[in-house]
């Protein structure tokens, strides 16, 4: 009977040491290192991030475009989910950095207007891409993603235009300084 215990004991042990590894997935990173080197190189120029990430949202929706254009097998479905989630993540990496250049009244407009140029391709090309049991959700996922970043970038748009006519002394400033 103890040696029945102890068995049961040291097979729950290497479960529950085993389990969190099996849970996890592997997070994708979404950027290249060199993609991401560039990232950090932009520094705190908030034009020249958006407009990386801008580049970067446009090489991976023309890999999706790409591999929708390819006949339909399992393969393809599994490369089109992740290239659907590392679209998705990034999307949702811009926007939060669009919710920091916000809050520090960074003058955005420029990278702003192609953003919202690219958003309504990018949108295309993710409805156009007809849905499959193997990515369904993460072209879901996308299509939401796409349509949040398109609103916010059109509502921060019109929000900075609005605020940089009645602050012109401001216009072309990477962030607001205490007067």
């Amino acid at each position: 009977m103890n040696l029945l215990i102890r068995s049961l004991a040291s097979m729950l042990f290497c479960l529950l040491l085993v389990a969190p590894s099996l849970a996890q997935k592997q997070k994708r990173e979404p950027l290249t290192e060199a993609e991401v080197d560039k990232i950090a190189e932009a520094g705190v120029d908030p034009n020249a991030r958006v407009d990386l990430y801008t580049q970067f949202l446009n090489e991976h929706a023309d890999a999706i475009k790409s591999l929708s254009n390819r006949k339909s097998s399992d393969a393809r479905a599994s490369r089109l989910s992740d290239a659907l989630e590392d679209f998705t993540a990034l999307m949702d990496e811009l926007g939060e950095n669009l919710d920091m250049y916000s809050e520090r009244k960074a003058d955005i407009r420029k990278s702003l207007q192609k953003l919202n140029d690219a958003t309504s391709r990018w949108q295309g090309i993710l409805r156009a891409l007809a849905g499959e049991p193997g990515f369904n959700l993460a072209r879901k996922e996308a299509i939401e993603s796409g349509e949040d970043l398109a609103d916010q970038g059109r509502r921060l748009l019109q929000e900075q235009s609005d605020y940089f006519k009645q602050h012109p002394d401001e216009a072309g400033q990477d962030r607001a300084e205490p007067k």
